[in-house]
């Protein structure tokens, strides 16, 4: 089943006089429970292509079709319940309220959507243990490792049941072996029907997916298998 389907998508951005095309026509396929990295060096476009595919952001041109719908020209606030209900976020950076614990950071987009107390409670539990924190349910961030802090994250992404995991640079504030860790993290998830895209600068994270997505200058430059 296809989750995203882009069409010829264009991003320009004006900075002073100077025109600058930070996507140049990507067309691009993604089916549910496919497992996508997504590569490039520094100014290739990946950032930009995960803000579209995430809608944080809208294209210049094209057409981007999220589900069948047509999300290229939805209002921030139609974008926004996209995001809410579709698309579970993990960033390099955690995002986690510093002053909530690991049970509230993950409860907090159920509170949103609006669901019922105790079923909520039971279903942030329920997601903290599968990725092994049932026993830092009560901590904050601050008292968690790098490692502990992701998983929150993931848990917290995951929570929802979103059409897709979008992990960016997930591993880039965690040493190497916590890195491992975070990726088999992401290959049991994957393995019970999650579609993830990741978004990386890394070649051995990469590595872990079933697809690798190469950008260079705004375009796709190799769009490959990975057995």
């Amino acid at each position: 089943m296809n989750i995203i389907n882009l069409e010829n998508i264009t991003r320009i951005y004006q900075l002073g006089s100077e025109e600058v095309r930070a996507l140049d026509g990507i067309s691009l396929r993604i089916d549910k429970n496919e497992y996508v990295a997504i590569m490039g060096p520094s100014g290739s476009g990946k950032s930009t292509l995960m803000n579209i595919l995430g809608c944080l952001d809208t294209p210049t041109s094209g057409k981007y079709d999220f589900k069948g719908i047509n999300v290229s020209d939805m209002s921030d606030n139609e974008l926004a319940e996209i995001r809410n209900r579709e698309i579970g976020f993990v960033f390099q950076t955690f995002n986690l309220l510093p002053r909530s614990n690991a049970f509230h950071n993950v409860e907090l987009p159920l509170i949103y959507s609006g669901m019922h107390s105790l079923k909520r409670k039971e279903i942030a539990k329920e997601t903290l243990t599968s990725v092994g924190l049932e026993d830092r349910l009560h901590h904050k961030p601050s008292e968690l490792s790098g490692g502990q802090r992701q998983r929150v994250a993931i848990a917290r992404a995951l929570v929802t049941t979103p059409s897709i995991i979008l992990a960016d640079e997930p591993t880039g504030n965690l040493d190497s072996k916590t890195g491992g860790d975070i990726m088999l993290l992401f290959n049991a998830i994957h393995k019970q029907g999650n579609t993830i895209i990741l978004v990386t600068h890394e070649e051995y994270i990469a590595k872990h997916a079933k697809r690798i997505i190469r950008l260079l200058d705004g375009k796709i430059e190799i769009d490959e298998k990975n057995e």
